[in-house]
């Protein structure tokens, strides 16, 4: 299906499965993807590595996404602490614009997509689940991973997570007004896939 450009939304808090329903919208309609999460990433490595976050925001390059441990829990606090900074957010709010307006489409996830880098997207979902089932599914994938972690760390860390992520003063992570929100607490990937799917389809061009 080819569009001109066409801008997909997705947001939530962390392990609610958005980054998975968002791969699989992308991969249904022919959508690119940007996994928006990856780049507060990049430069949380960065700063453990001493770099300074502005500047390792203001400098990231491509290959910086494809570093292979983004998604440790380590980095995954590093991301949040340095979301909150301003600076941050603003060095990398162009290159999230200009990937959503690309010709063909494109779904973008994160947490501000569809308050902040895109708020005239044409669909803009929320997707979340209670912090209960998202620890439990955060803990499983690091427990498979071979990472010493406890079901009580995993849900402290996903609550601080939470908290830093809704009560930052610069784009704090909140449902936009025309969002549909999606609660994946009891529900399979292929059911919420599906129920993405419903609501996107009566909007495409």
């Amino acid at each position: 299906m080819a569009v001109a450009s066409f801008t997909i939304a997705i947001d939530g808090p962390a392990a609610a499965g958005k980054g998975t329903i968002s791969n699989a919208v992308a991969a249904h309609f022919g959508f690119a993807h940007l996994d928006t999460g990856l780049l507060y990433r990049a430069v949380g490595r960065r700063t453990l590595e001493g770099a300074d976050p502005v500047s390792a925001a203001q400098t990231l390059t491509a290959e910086d996404l494809d570093q292979g441990d983004l998604r440790t829990a380590e980095i995954a606090q590093a991301a949040s602490k340095v979301a909150v900074i301003p600076e941050v957010r603003a060095a990398l709010v162009d290159f999230q614009r200009a990937f959503a307006r690309r010709a063909g489409g494109a779904v973008l996830d994160g947490r501000d997509i569809g308050t902040v880098i895109c708020p005239r997207a044409e669909v803009k979902l929320f997707v979340t689940a209670s912090a209960e089932v998202r620890a439990e599914r955060r803990f499983l994938e690091l427990d498979a991973k071979g990472h010493q972690v406890t079901r009580a760390q995993v849900l402290a860390d996903v609550r601080e997570r939470d908290a830093r992520d809704a009560e930052r003063s610069t784009a704090p992570m909140k449902p936009a007004e025309d969002a549909v929100i999606l609660d994946t607490s009891d529900l399979s990937i292929d059911a919420a896939l599906a129920r993405a799917i419903e609501v996107i389809e009566p909007v495409l061009p």
